[in-house]
């Protein structure tokens, strides 16, 4: 599966949403119990709307460690909205966020499935209010559907092709996600990974490149599997 660098840092990140297809209740907690378990940072993007309906949910999110981003307030595709639209959906999710949280999610944000990453229209108006867009490399498609020794297998696989500075994308919902989860992590660090925020890489998936991550920048990153 490649050759794995000396430094193998890995990036797991999760949107924390309402769910577009069948699931059921419980999902995210188990994962963030699989975090928990296997000692694991992740960077956590969430929905405004869902950190309302959910705020124990968010409040534990932010009460682990994990780092809290913003995730849009509606998880409507920007590039749908005019500019204005843009600004009010962001800064009505990062106070539903901050509110249930305790913690402000800038200058982390993803864009619902991807869209508008690549537009310089949307990219701009999230810098005018100090956000900056983040992709991911790895996409297991936990969202449509498999078997967990597949969605295991798909996170393995990508993140070893990758190497080091993986973003790898998991969403809150899928029932599949947490016990897949679980296997990966295990394979991973057996290969050498150490699982770290977003905040600690040097470049991240996206359109914009300001330098380092820490300065709030993103390298121009594959992101592969944007959801349909």
């Amino acid at each position: 599966m490649g050759t794995v660098p000396d430094r193998f840092r890995v990036a797991l990140t999760m949107d924390s949403e309402f769910p577009d297809r069948p699931t059921e209740p419980g999902v995210t907690a188990r994962i963030l119990d699989v975090f928990a378990e296997e000692g694991v940072t992740a960077t956590v993007f969430i929905q405004g709307r869902w950190a309302e309906a959910e705020p124990d949910l968010a409040r534990r999110i932010a009460a682990e460690g994990h780092l809290v981003a913003n995730h849009s307030h509606h998880h409507a595709r920007l590039t749908l909205m005019t500019a204005a639209g843009i600004v009010r959906d962001v800064l009505a999710a990062e106070r539903a966020i901050l509110a249930a949280t305790g913690r402000d999610p800038r200058p982390w944000f993803r864009c619902p499935f991807g869209a508008g990453a690549q537009a310089g229209r949307v990219v701009d108006r999230l810098d005018a209010i100090g956000y900056v867009d983040v992709g991911w490399h790895v996409d297991g498609r936990d969202w449509a559907g498999s078997s967990v020794a597949r969605l295991e297998a798909r996170l393995v696989h990508g993140t070893v092709t990758h190497g080091d500075g993986a973003v790898v994308l998991l969403h809150g919902w899928p029932r599949v996600t947490p016990a897949a989860l679980a296997g990966a992590i295990g394979r991973l660090r057996a290969r050498g990974a150490t699982f770290v925020g977003i905040d600690a890489l040097d470049s991240l998936p996206g359109r914009r490149n300001a330098g380092t991550a820490a300065q709030g920048g993103a390298g121009r990153g594959g992101i592969t599997g944007v959801r349909p």
